[in-house]
């Protein structure tokens, strides 16, 4: 089921919201619900079967400053909405800790969407469903991939699976992260290019890519940015490109029956959130140069949007 119309996008957060933002604006009660959101996705994923703290531990032991030394871009000026706590992290996204805890807590998040499936497979099924909708309605399979924030490889690597012949780049802010992805390319003996830059400025060439997958990165970004990275999409695409993003779903029934302890904690990790949601992502897209985009719920909390360089 696919919906291109945007007429009755909310524009401004909820009471709820708004209740939860003066919350966390007492910098104390943010530091506990911080505390507790961290505490709550450990203990899901090691009771799902992913042993997170042991997994941190093996992962500490590799030399990361060798495959940080491999992808850093040393120049790079980071923008200001980057540098800043996302995920109950103080360092936000810039850290060692952060980038050795993301696989298991994509696997911790993301095992609870499904009901009747195993809470261990969330992560996978959710995947799949994007990559089917991309496989129905992109009848010619992409040649260049570009996978903007890219994290640790996890999204680059499902993408790589299902277009094997396809030559895939990975763009990612972090340089923590790039090392991670890194290491698990050379794992998998994967040739993946790497590349240390901002999504709305990557330095790569125009017209380089039949696809710009963006999978789960729009929630985590201020409006302006999601727009300046349309833009940045828009050049790097070929004639009869597209472009894919994956993200929580503003519409679903899940977020706004969530019981207000847990969007609290929700939204102590994620500061943009209220921008995301009140996104009208379709306007964007047709702005940034794009064609009026398909928008099809892939999960029961998540959206696949679609659509064609105008």
């Amino acid at each position: 089921m696919t919906n291109q119309t945007t007429a009755t996008v909310n524009t401004t957060p909820g009471l709820a919201s708004h209740l939860v933002n003066g919350v966390l604006a007492i910098k104390p009660l943010a530091a506990v619900a911080k505390h507790q959101a961290r505490e709550m996705m450990i203990k899901r994923a090691e009771k799902i079967g992913v042993p997170w703290r042991q997994l941190v531990r093996e992962l500490r032991q590799e030399n990361w400053e060798s495959y940080l030394q491999k992808v850093q871009n040393q120049n790079l000026t980071y923008p200001n909405y980057y540098v800043r706590s996302f995920h109950a992290y103080k360092e936000g996204n810039l850290g060692w800790e952060p980038a050795l805890e993301v696989e298991s807590a994509a696997h911790a998040v993301h095992s609870t969407i499904w009901s009747k499936v195993p809470a261990i497979d969330g992560d996978a099924k959710l995947r799949q469903s994007y990559h089917n909708i991309l496989k129905q309605q992109i009848s010619t399979s992409p040649q260049d991939i570009l996978d903007l924030g890219c994290s640790v490889g996890m999204s680059t690597f499902a993408l790589q699976q299902v277009y094997p012949q396809a030559k895939i780049t990975g763009v990612d802010l972090s340089p923590y992260f790039l090392a991670v992805a890194e290491y698990r390319s050379q794992q998998r003996n994967l040739s993946i290019n790497w590349v240390h830059a901002a999504a709305e400025s990557t330095g790569l060439p125009d017209t380089s890519f039949d696809l710009v997958s963006i999978f789960l990165m729009c929630h985590e970004l201020p409006q302006s940015a999601t727009k300046e990275i349309f833009r940045e999409a828009k050049r790097l695409l070929r004639s009869n490109g597209h472009i894919a993003i994956m993200d929580m779903n503003p519409q679903s029934s899940a977020y706004k029956k969530m019981p207000p302890y847990i969007f609290t904690l929700l939204k102590s990790t994620e500061p943009y959130l209220d921008e995301y949601f009140t996104l009208d992502i379709s306007q964007a897209l047709v702005e940034a140069g794009f064609s009026a985009p398909t928008i099809t719920p892939n999960s029961p909390r998540h959206r696949t949007i679609i659509a064609k360089v105008n």
